[in-house]
């Protein structure tokens, strides 16, 4: 597997489990005490799991040795679940009386009249990233 394909893969691993934990082990999600326990207690075990997927798959990506092309393509797909998953509960979110954001927690961010919502601006720019990684892959 190609050192750019490496590094993007790396950066869209630590997307999907750095980056929520930082997120969400907080009084805005799992510490919050307007969310019910068993809320708190699915967020956290969430969290815990895409950190573990994250591991599994920072080692396909960096160990050596033999089917380097095979493990980067599974890490991809791993990566690929992950943010199909959190995008599967955005576009679904009317189903199941969801939100994006709730008032007490992360709000989104006004731009020159734009709203932007954190975890989409940046799941979106960590799709975009993944994409160019399996390019690289599929290139190589």
């Amino acid at each position: 597997m190609p050192l750019s394909a490496q590094i993007l893969l790396t950066l869209v691993s630590l997307g999907y489990s750095l980056i929520p934990a930082l997120a969400d082990f907080n009084n805005t999600h799992a510490t919050n005490p307007l969310w019910t326990p068993h809320a708190r207690f699915h967020v956290v075990w969430q969290v815990s799991s895409y950190i573990g997927v994250a591991l599994v798959s920072l080692w396909l990506i960096w160990s050596p040795g033999a089917m380097g092309a095979e493990r980067g393509w599974l890490a991809t797909a791993l990566a690929a679940s992950m943010y199909g998953g959190f995008f599967s509960a955005v576009f679904s979110k009317k189903l199941y009386g969801g939100a994006n954001y709730d008032t007490n927690g992360v709000l989104p961010v006004h731009v020159a009249g734009w709203e932007f919502d954190l975890n989409i601006s940046v799941f979106a720019t960590m799709i975009a990233l993944l994409a160019v990684a399996a390019g690289i892959e599929a290139a190589a």
